[in-house]
């Protein structure tokens, strides 16, 4: 079970759950979306359910339905800056076999 994340993603979520003032970590999940098949959920973890799994990266908790494991296995998710507008989030993950053409969606 493996979910890597870099450390500016670590420094991202850190700074995200300070500011916040509240969370366990970093949410991360798969639903069923788009023309491809599946689409990324990021949030805040605001608990630990039964059926989550926890990751962690250096003191940053992420966690994930097991449900969505299978999709996400070996991923590796980054946080960079683009210019001076451009940031967020990005998925590098080793399982995608197919993507929409606006990168919205995905399939494993």
């Amino acid at each position: 079970m493996s979910i890597i994340l870099t450390p500016s993603a670590v420094a991202r979520v850190r700074t995200m759950l300070l500011k916040r003032g509240r969370g366990v970590g970093l949410y991360l999940a798969t639903k069923v979306s788009g023309c491809t098949g599946f689409a990324y959920i990021v949030d805040y973890a605001d608990e630990i359910k039964d059926d989550d799994l926890v990751i962690e990266c250096d003191d940053v908790k992420v966690v994930v339905p097991k449900k969505s494991m299978a999709q996400l296995e070996g991923m590796t998710l980054d946080y960079a800056k683009n210019g001076l507008l451009n940031e967020g989030f990005e998925f590098h993950n080793p399982n995608i076999k197919d993507m929409c053409g606006c990168g919205e969606s995905f399939s494993v």
